[in-house]
């Protein structure tokens, strides 16, 4: 018996993920169609033996997040339940705090994942080294460039073993090109460093003289408090992948995960693709289009591009590597390049909608996304444009690098701002 725990935070983190996490929690915003989430259940419910999937986070209990949590409970036919933390506890303080929802039914182990990744989730070959070589820990690693590999969490392995050496949570110099994935496997005997965690930082807070445990103590990093403490202790193991992986911390980021999940529904998903039809619009590449959009037979699509539920696309429209979400409208002739049109936004006729993508080195096959900066010198630097809810952009303009928040109607062009 197994289960799977999301970690999904709450809503004072994603701050570089708004405007767009003004709308929906991060978590369920659409990557490649479907909530970002969804990606994990997903392959959590392919795992034989996959009892339960728990949710852990602080965000409140909303509609949109209980019909999510419904529609996945009967599409997958799993209990599918969310946890709510009285308040942000960390990557591992969530975990400790609902330990008996975990254990309870005795599960052979555990996954633990971020829900701020995007991976093709290898969790049946993470399963099968557990079972080889049982051990409280087991992370799924991956390469990054000597330079990118500051940005992360980096691993020191043996290579004979794969055991964990040395961890080092975003060093500031190179240590390793193993990275890590923020993906986890973990026997019951890993909440014990979690318990010691917990009981040293009550010990602290009574030394201090602070007043009461919560949430002080209850914070615990898994990263800095219990990866890097126990390296090379026997405990930690790491599965090397070399499958898709990507971090999504920002909507640049959010984009380039669609590419790599549309890139993977031709072998896991391939009814999810628009095929080029008779009488219907031009494909080009991958394309995911919701049954419920409207898509003129003269507009022509992809690759990489996503459409939201109740979608409206003129005739003549281009749209490309950009994701278009639930209700927006673009009009004849507009065309919209490397960016995200919010939901319910409408793009005026003849209107170019165009960001710069942050992509990594296509010649470095361990390149990553860079850590987006959205300011240099003071200065926007070009990226995705990112269109809020219910924004209006009128006819024949260009809307370049920008950022537009949710209700602005605009009356002209904008090159690299930030419209408030």
């Amino acid at each position: 018996m197994l289960k799977a725990v999301i970690l999904i935070g709450g809503p004072q983190k994603g701050t570089r993920f708004r405007p767009l996490s003004f709308e929906v929690p991060k978590p369920l915003f659409p990557v490649a169609g479907v909530p970002m989430i969804q990606h994990h259940i997903e392959a959590c419910a392919q795992v034989p033996g996959m009892q339960e999937i728990l949710l852990i986070g602080f965000y409140q209990p909303d509609e949109a997040l209980t019909r999510f949590l419904d529609a996945a409970q009967q599409e997958f036919n799993l209990p599918i339940r969310y946890l709510q933390e009285f308040a942000p506890l960390g990557t591992g303080g969530g975990l400790y705090h609902f330990r008996d929802q975990i254990l309870a039914g005795g599960p052979e182990a555990f996954f633990v994942l971020n829900a701020d990744v995007c991976s093709d989730f290898p969790l049946g070959a993470m399963l099968e080294a557990h079972r080889r070589q049982p051990r409280p820990f087991l992370l799924l690693g991956t390469t990054a460039n000597r330079t990118q590999s500051l940005n992360y969490g980096c691993i020191v392995e043996n290579p004979e073993t794969h055991e964990v050496l040395h961890y080092v949570e975003k060093p500031s110099t190179f240590v390793s090109d193993i990275i890590n994935c923020g993906i986890y496997l973990f026997s019951p005997e890993a909440l014990k460093p979690l318990r010691d965690v917990f009981q040293r930082n009550q010990q602290d807070q009574q030394l201090d003289g602070s007043s009461g445990s919560w949430p002080g103590a209850g914070t615990i990093r898994l990263e800095q408090d219990v990866f890097t403490a126990l390296s090379g202790q026997g405990q930690i193991y790491v599965h090397l992948t070399d499958g898709i992986w990507s971090q999504i911390k920002s909507a640049g980021s959010a984009l380039y995960a669609s590419r790599l999940y549309l890139s993977r529904y031709q072998l896991t998903h391939p009814e999810r693709l628009a095929q080029l039809i008779p009488g219907g619009p031009c494909i080009r590449g991958n394309v995911f289009i919701h049954p419920t959009a409207k898509v003129a037979s003269s507009a022509v699509l992809g690759p990489n591009v996503s459409i939201g539920e109740g979608v409206t696309i003129g005739e003549g429209v281009r749209l490309r590597e950009s994701i278009v979400l639930h209700g927006a409208t673009l009009q004849e002739h507009t065309c919209v390049l490397h960016s995200i049109v919010g939901w319910g936004s409408t793009v005026g006729r003849w209107a170019r909608v165009e960001g710069t993508p942050n992509d990594p080195n296509p010649n470095d096959p361990r390149a990553r996304m860079d850590s987006e900066s959205l300011f240099r010198d003071g200065k926007l630097l070009p990226a995705i444009t990112i269109l809020g809810c219910r924004v209006r952009i009128p006819a024949e303009v260009l809307i370049l690098n920008s950022i537009v928040l949710p209700h602005k109607e605009l009356s002209r062009s904008f090159t690299n701002q930030i419209i408030l």
